[in-house]
């Protein structure tokens, strides 16, 4: 049987990634922030992979798969590591500059294999550089979104844990209430 702190982390990362599925402006999804929530709140780095990456992958089997998917689940393993390093100290800087980071990360490593992968852009410098100029619109989207849903993973949960004892970690740092 699950305890109350990992099924409610289940259930938040799951409905969370369910509003994937939901009508939304281009690439104003949940996806990085359950990524990097799951990497900061997991104790249990199999974990902290498996969930969010499962959420991906359902909300993917949903939608469709689409070409370089490796890409994708790539650059949200890189998040989760991200995530991981929130463990020790979840502060509202810490996890907003988190967040900063994962959304380029993702959209580095995402616009690289389309560039790289893809035929739409020479495989040149300036092929590179045009492919990631013509993805700035996007990242604006998924800037917005990752910073909105981060704020509400990381702040539903800090203030669940505040009303609930029994979602509290006991005796780590990131529960103190300097954070």
């Amino acid at each position: 049987m699950l305890n109350p702190r990992l099924s409610t982390l289940i259930t938040m990362i799951g409905a969370t990634a369910a509003t994937r599925l939901l009508p939304h402006p281009p690439n104003m999804t949940s996806m990085i922030a359950v990524a990097l929530f799951g990497g900061a709140y997991f104790s249990n780095r199999w974990l902290a992979f498996l969930v969010p990456l499962a959420a991906l992958l359902a909300s993917d089997l949903i939608l469709g798969f689409y070409q370089h998917m490796e890409i994708t689940y790539l650059s949200f393993a890189l998040i989760v590591c991200i995530g991981l390093q929130l463990q020790q100290r979840r502060t509202g800087l810490r996890i907003a500059a988190a967040a900063l980071v994962s959304a380029l990360v993702f959209f580095v490593i995402s616009n690289f294999g389309v560039w790289a992968l893809g035929s739409m852009y020479p495989k040149t410098a300036a092929g590179l550089l045009a492919c990631y100029i013509a993805a700035i619109p996007f990242f604006r989207n998924m800037l917005v979104g990752d910073l909105l849903y981060t704020a509400i993973l990381f702040g539903g949960f800090r203030l669940l844990e505040g009303h609930v004892a029994a979602l509290r970690e006991s005796g780590t740092a990131a529960n103190s209430p300097a954070n």
